[in-house]
């Protein structure tokens, strides 16, 4: 039955033992008709444990055979069913006081979850109890124990639901205090010497740097632009960030960005691409810009598809050499010594060894390798400045660099002929909407078309190949998939449209954004209560019908909605978006007012719902030398609360027009691209000089 999914992660099993269904009536059907509970496992195709667990257990006869005899056995891919996973990991949540993937519940024939965990070994170890044993216990209590099983199921959906159901809040809309609560917890938490907030996992949490930008903008600490600044230089020099192809990997196991876990995630690129932008946009340092480059052209290069989309992750594992019967984790990644002297000559690559920390026994600690598969391996790691190197080697920094660059260029080749990672080529719109709005803000920040031209394609290949009567899809892997598009998946792609139409001039985007905006509203808004709904109340078997409200390794769509919601209330005045802005942070407002570091975006939201609202508009030709020169002066700015509006004299300024009767009159002065600054729609003077624009925005941002 898996292997006419699509998921690669249900591909991956589909030649198991184990009799595996994917979600869907097939199976619950059966689970009735035999009277049998459901073994549900929810993983994704690039989950290190969820390898692990499938070799040990679902590869095991043996095994199989006692989940087949007693259970209904469902395989699902987080990443294509979120909706599926949000419930039944909210419930192992819940239950155990954790989360993770490979996530295993055991369900009544309706669904409802009784007992639930993540990774079991096949036998007693690592203080778990072994699968085969879970398993035994659980047929026998089905069979003997049948009806406390089934109340103990109703009573945890119940219970579920009461804590799930929404509350009409009477607290106000939060205010500027919140913000400041929330900049004085991050100062508490944050790693001074590394970078970061906390110990060991670090994870990269983009939606943590987009709000520190923020509150320095606003005024509330020098401390909030350092932190982030820290960060970003401490994790481009980590070993977390691929030094030879590009891109981060998703955590550091360590607290120094050493050791990572070495999966790559679309959604981790897409926002740190943004940050390392936001971090060039205020300093103007060229290593913000480099690694920006660097994580947008590895996208370009290894994870988009022939057609414009763009791929869902890289795996963490893979093969030594290509007759090696086991993969490793970080195989691909990392390096002996000796190889390093093969590839680069023993001159160079004593210096290239010098700068990148690579020694004789391998430089990954003992600790932070609990399996030993980096053993005698090193991983690129940056520890001393550049200038330090180039004295100790008497060379020139330039010249330095030129050697690096060189012997990266070397390794990157020596390395392509390793068997590569598993890819998975799932092309999912909410993590799209997030890498076309990093592209396009690339195109804006470093004035690059290529980087336009891929933000477009993805965009024209959504549009294309993932709408359905004007909704949303989910996911496309050789062909569109079935699933309908969830709250982020509007939210994530109209935040892309937004950028796009900034980068771009094309009023279309901004079109399209208008309509999913709406469409969201209807499928997915709270009229009672403010906010939005993950999934639609169409789908009998999700048993509850969540709001997302933690901003983690992807934002809230809540979070990004709210955002949305001001934008397009800015670029076509209405008023009901502008009221519905409100009525979705105030249905958030307890929640970061007790905890406002768990929703670092919807912070963002709030602090731009507080701002004076500023309309910067271009006058010009799309493209036009005149044009751009004007834009890049804008974009050479950090202005958070921006929004820019095109005046093309044509199908854009006649639409806008019909909603902002400002842009009615905007228009070129003598011949010439021209600017207008306006707060509240209110303008200043029209200026066609890049000087005198640079004056009007320096009293609105970070000076340079």
């Amino acid at each position: 039955r898996l292997a006419k999914e699509k998921s690669p992660y249900l591909l991956q099993h589909a030649h198991n033992p184990v009799d595996w269904f994917p979600w869907g009536a097939e199976a619950f059907e059966k689970a009735r008709k035999e009277d049998k509970p459901i073994f549900l496992s929810i993983g994704y195709s690039t989950c290190h444990w969820c390898h692990v667990m499938e070799h040990e257990s679902f590869e095991n006869e043996a095994v199989a055979k006692v989940m087949n005899e007693h259970f209904v056995c469902i395989k699902v891919d987080r990443e294509e069913r979120p909706d599926v996973d949000r419930v039944y990991m909210t419930f192992v949540q819940a239950t155990t006081g954790g989360g993770g993937w490979p996530m295993s519940v055991w369900l009544t024939p309706d669904l409802k979850p009784f007992v639930g965990g993540t990774y079991f070994p096949p036998d007693d170890r690592y203080g778990r109890p072994g699968f085969v044993s879970v398993l035994k216990q659980l047929a026998d209590a089905w069979k003997n124990n049948r009806q406390q099983i089934v109340d103990q199921g109703n009573e945890i959906v119940a219970a579920l639901r009461e804590h799930n159901a929404p509350e009409l809040k009477k607290s106000g809309e939060p205010g500027a205090e919140i913000l400041k609560n929330a900049f004085d917890q991050f100062v508490r938490t944050f790693d001074q010497e590394q970078g970061g907030w906390g110990g060991a996992p670090k994870f990269p949490r983009p939606v943590t740097l987009n709000f520190l930008f923020r509150a320095h903008a606003r005024g509330l600490g020098e401390a909030a632009l350092e932190m982030n600044l820290v960060t970003l230089r401490k994790m481009a020099a980590g070993g977390m960030h691929d030094h030879l192809g590009g891109g981060f990997h998703r955590y550091s196991v360590d607290g120094q960005w050493h050791v990572p876990h070495f999966e790559k995630m679309l959604y981790d690129q897409a926002q740190l691409a943004g940050s390392y932008l936001d971090a060039f946009q205020i300093k103007h340092d060229p290593l913000f810009e480099k690694t920006a480059r660097d994580i947008l052209d590895y996208v370009r290069r290894d994870m988009t598809d022939a057609q414009g989309g763009f791929f869902s992750a890289e795996d963490a594992d893979s093969l030594e050499t290509p007759d090696a019967k086991k993969k490793l984790e970080g195989a691909f990644y990392v390096w002996t010594k000796q190889e390093i002297v093969g590839a680069l000559g023993e001159e160079n690559a004593q210096i290239f060894n010098r700068f990148y920390d690579v020694e004789e026994v391998g430089n990954a600690p003992a600790a932070s390798d609990p399996h030993g598969e980096l053993a005698g391996k090193n991983i690129l790691i940056q520890r001393h400045p550049l200038e330090d190197i180039a004295k100790i080697y008497k060379k020139s920094p330039d010249d330095l660099e030129k050697l690096l660059a060189d012997a990266r260029r070397k390794l990157f080749d020596v390395r392509a002929k390793r068997p590569r990672p598993h890819l998975d080529d799932k092309i999912i719109t909410a993590w799209n909407g997030l890498m076309i709005s990093a592209f396009a803000r690339a195109a804006q920040v470093l004035d690059d078309r290529a980087y336009l031209d891929a933000a477009t394609r993805a965009a024209k290949f959504l549009q294309n190949h993932l709408t359905r009567d004007g909704a949303l899809l989910r996911s496309y892997r050789q062909g569109p998939g079935d699933v309908r598009g969830f709250a982020d998946d509007y939210a994530f792609l109209i935040q892309g449209l937004l950028d796009l139409y900034e980068a771009s001039a094309d009023i279309a985007w901004l079109k399209w954004a208008t309509e999913l905006q709406s469409k969201q509203d209807v499928l997915f808004a709270d009229k009672e209560h403010g906010g939005y709904f993950s999934v639609t109340d169409k789908d009998p078997h999700i048993l509850l019908r969540m709001k997302e409200d933690y901003d983690g390794a992807e934002p809230s769509p809540n979070s990004i909605a709210a955002l949305n919601l001001l934008r397009l209330a800015e670029m076509t005045d209405n008023e009901s978006w502008k009221k519905e802005t409100t009525r979705t942070i105030t249905a958030f407002g307890e929640q970061i007012s007790k905890q406002p570091s768990a929703m670092p975006q919807m912070l963002c939201a709030l602090e731009a719902s507080l701002a004076t609202p500023k309309q910067i508009v271009i006058a010009g030709q799309p493209g036009a030398n005149d044009t751009r020169a004007l834009l890049r002066e804008v974009q050479a700015h950090f202005l958070p609360n921006k929004i820019v509006l095109f005046a093309d004299g044509g199908d854009g300024q006649k639409w806008l027009g019909e909603k902002l009767d400002f842009i009615k009159t905007a228009k070129m002065l003598d011949g010439k691209a021209t600017a207008y600054v306006c707060e509240n729609f209110v303008c200043q003077a029209p200026t066609s000089d890049v000087k005198k624009l640079r004056e009007l925005l320096d009293a609105r941002s970070y000076q340079r």
